[in-house]
């Protein structure tokens, strides 16, 4: 925190100067984050670091809003608004350039424009909302998390921003504005508080994680506490006490709560905020206690002051270095991925932030926001507003930007955009193949489309897609059916296989099983009858690999109770899908890549045990079922150096590390599979 103590006259009520012990404190939210991020583990509850950032960020910004009311009697609300934009934008400018320049090369999980927009929500400040209506879950991400996801705090605060000096700006303006200020900010605590709990829902927490109202509750247990401020520092010993709770209620939190944890919405992010409200008021009324010496400490101080480049940069840093670029997993990338982030906090701090900040005008009291800095008054020769300094400054840093690109990316790999993850209806008509896809297809076969078996009405034959997401993208990508002999019907749906255990872990995090996901033997013998199909293409490869509970314990593919269950459920699915005649392929699952864990290991869905173990029984079921299914190696085609890619021949095949790409479906693997179904089908 800096306050810088303004003119001679009307007395402070409260002092204002510099306070490590608050930069200190600073750098125990970052690490807080870092960890969570890095080592989750190690700190389950570190994601309250922000909620600490955000207490801090209320009380400084309220301390000093009424403090310049105090002084001068009115509140510049366009020079402040200018203040943060100076402080905050810059360094956030510098970011998003480099992630949308990097992102093709160093990050190919990520669509293209998906990124673009999340680009535009990050610089003007409403990522949380983006967030929200992208069904974002902090939690419990199943896809590859947007390297710019954690800008939704900064949009909460710059939010805060822009309408809370409007309140001050009325409060001050009556005889007790520090009363009134209590007053509004305990109402709006209680409205957010109860707004968490009201809009938390255990299957879509996001709405409840993300939002400005749900999450308002810590920014305003640091304004109250800076109104209250004069009257706690009146009481040391009932300050003190409080403090000492409040450190055990966040070290407890910090150490236990679960981010899945229904109670955290249920108020325990409103204790945590409390919590930090108590311990933030004994470092600032009392500042040379031994613990306050030690908050306010170099090392610490330091890394408080280059905190907010440090929270800007440690996710998508944590994105790249990731365990298959570095070769490094567990304690020894989280040490590398903390140097990297450090390193680049400093760098943005010297070369961006502090040198495109303007020194604020001789005998005014000075905000330097919720993140820490110093002055820069003297350090550079002005011209026309504009250092040499401070052009020199954002040059090196983004010429710096673009040769870190250049060195480690490479060509540039083919993007697609992912696929539309939703149940396809039967008719839906599959985009247009490339005419090389229909043209090997056709070399392969050697013949015209043949006729129907007679039993079965006159027509091409007809080839179902049945299974969970992955197969929905291939029947929604398969190459325009003419040029294979066949048409091809698509009955995948989102989020569902054939294992129906209610609980089970994904991602490292409990999940609940979709309610219609217990229907999926009506749909899919309601599918095989409406469809009358002569050949049904099973792909099932993610959900059959999670954790689940099993007559009360954690079991999973490959142990032999579980795999009993799993074969009598592939079994009642070849029934299904066997029953009117039809010939059943059932193809391998392909090695995934879905997302690393933040100690740089894989999910265990990911792991190529999981997979190897549920095409093993895939194998098993088809050998001894009567209706002699055939399996089909779709992971050979796929990974063919037996390890996960995300290109084959030079194609990009998958769109997220598991949903196949368009070009991967009409390229790859419609050559491939084509013939084999015609085959099938005829024979």
């Amino acid at each position: 925190m800096t306050f810088v103590a303004a003119t001679a006259g009307k007395r402070p009520l409260v002092s204002l100067r510099h306070l490590p012990p608050l930069d200190g404190l600073r750098a125990v939210a970052l690490t807080g984050v870092l960890l969570v991020h890095g080592m989750p583990a190690w700190l389950p509850g570190g994601f309250l670091g922000v909620d600490l950032f955000f207490v801090l960020s209320g009380f400084l910004i309220t301390s000093l809003l009424l403090r310049e009311a105090e002084l001068t009697g009115r509140i510049p609300l366009r020079g402040f608004w200018a203040r943060r934009m100076r402080r905050l934008l810059p360094a956030l400018v510098v970011l998003v350039c480099a992630v949308v320049a990097a992102g093709p090369y160093l990050l190919p999980e990520q669509e293209p424009g998906a990124l673009r927009s999340d680009a535009v929500a990050a610089l003007t400040y409403w990522a949380n909302w983006r967030m929200i209506a992208r069904g974002g879950d902090y939690f419990t991400e199943t896809a590859a998390a947007s390297p710019l996801q954690h800008t939704w705090s900064l949009a909460i605060e710059e939010q805060f921003y822009l309408l809370w000096p409007l309140l001050i700006l009325l409060a001050v303006r009556t005889r007790r504005p520090r009363r009134l200020i209590g007053a509004v900010c305990a109402a709006g605590f209680a409205a957010s508080a109860v707004a968490a709990a009201v809009l938390y829902d255990p299957l879509h927490p996001g709405r409840a994680y993300f939002g400005s109202d749900t999450r308002a509750a810590a920014l305003l247990a640091g304004c109250a506490l800076a109104a209250a401020l004069p009257v706690a520092a009146r009481h040391p010993v009932a300050r003190r006490a409080a403090a000492l709770a409040g450190a055990a209620v966040l070290g407890t939190l910090a150490a236990f709560a679960g981010g899945g944890d229904a109670r955290l919405f249920r108020g325990g992010f409103a204790l945590a905020a409390v919590a930090a409200a108590a311990v933030l008021a004994e470092l600032a009324a009392a500042p040379a206690t031994p613990v306050a010496r030690l908050l306010g400490a170099a090392p610490l101080a330091w890394l408080g002051r280059i905190s907010y480049g440090g929270y800007l940069w440690h996710w998508p840093l944590f994105a790249v270095l990731d365990a298959g670029r570095t070769g490094l997993a567990g304690p020894r990338l989280l040490a590398l991925r903390l140097a990297v982030t450090v390193a680049v906090a400093a760098a943005s701090f010297h070369l961006v932030e502090q040198p495109l900040r303007r020194p604020a005008p001789a005998g005014r009291a000075r905000w330097a926001g919720g993140w820490p800095a110093r002055r820069t008054a003297g350090r550079a020769r002005r011209a026309g507003g504009w250092s040499t300094r401070r052009t020199a400054g954002l040059a090196v840093t983004v010429t710096a930007a673009a040769a870190v690109v250049v060195v480690l990316a490479g060509p540039a790999p083919v993007v697609v955009p992912p696929p539309v993850l939703a149940a396809a209806p039967a008719d839906a008509s599959a985009p247009a193949a490339p005419p090389q896809a229909g043209a090997a297809a056709g070399a392969a076969s050697g013949a015209a489309p043949p006729v129907r078996r007679a039993e079965r009405r006159p027509g091409p034959p007809r080839v179902m897609v049945i299974g969970d997401s992955v197969s929905w993208t291939l029947g929604a990508y398969w190459p325009d059916q003419t040029d294979f002999g066949f048409s091809l019907h698509n009955e995948g749906v989102q989020g569902c296989g054939i294992a129906v255990l209610p609980e089970l872990r994904y991602g490292g995090a409990p999940h609940t099983n979709y309610p219609y996901c217990g229907t999926w033997e009506y749909r899919w013998g309601g599918s095989t009858a409406a469809q009358d199909p002569d050949v049904v293409v099973v792909l099932l490869d993610r959900w059959e690999l999670m954790d689940r509970k099993l007559d009360g314990r954690w079991t999973h593919v490959g142990e032999p109770a579980y795999d009993a269950y799993l074969a009598g459920q592939l079994r009642r699915a070849v029934e299904l899908t066997a029953g009117r005649g039809a010939r059943v392929a059932l193809l391998t699952a392909p090695y995934t890549r879905r997302q690393e864990r933040p100690d740089g290991g894989l999910w265990p869905e990911d792991t190529q045990d999981r997979v190897d173990a549920w095409n093993r029984l895939l194998a098993e079921v088809a050998a001894a079922h009567p209706s002699r299914p055939v399996v089909l190696d779709l992971n050979r085609v796929l990974c063919p150096d037996g390890a996960f890619t995300w290109k084959v021949g030079g194609v990009r095949v998958r769109s997220d590390g598991l949903h196949l790409t368009p070009e991967g479906v009409r390229q790859v693997v419609a050559p491939w599979l084509a013939p084999q179904l015609l085959r099938l089908a005829t024979t």
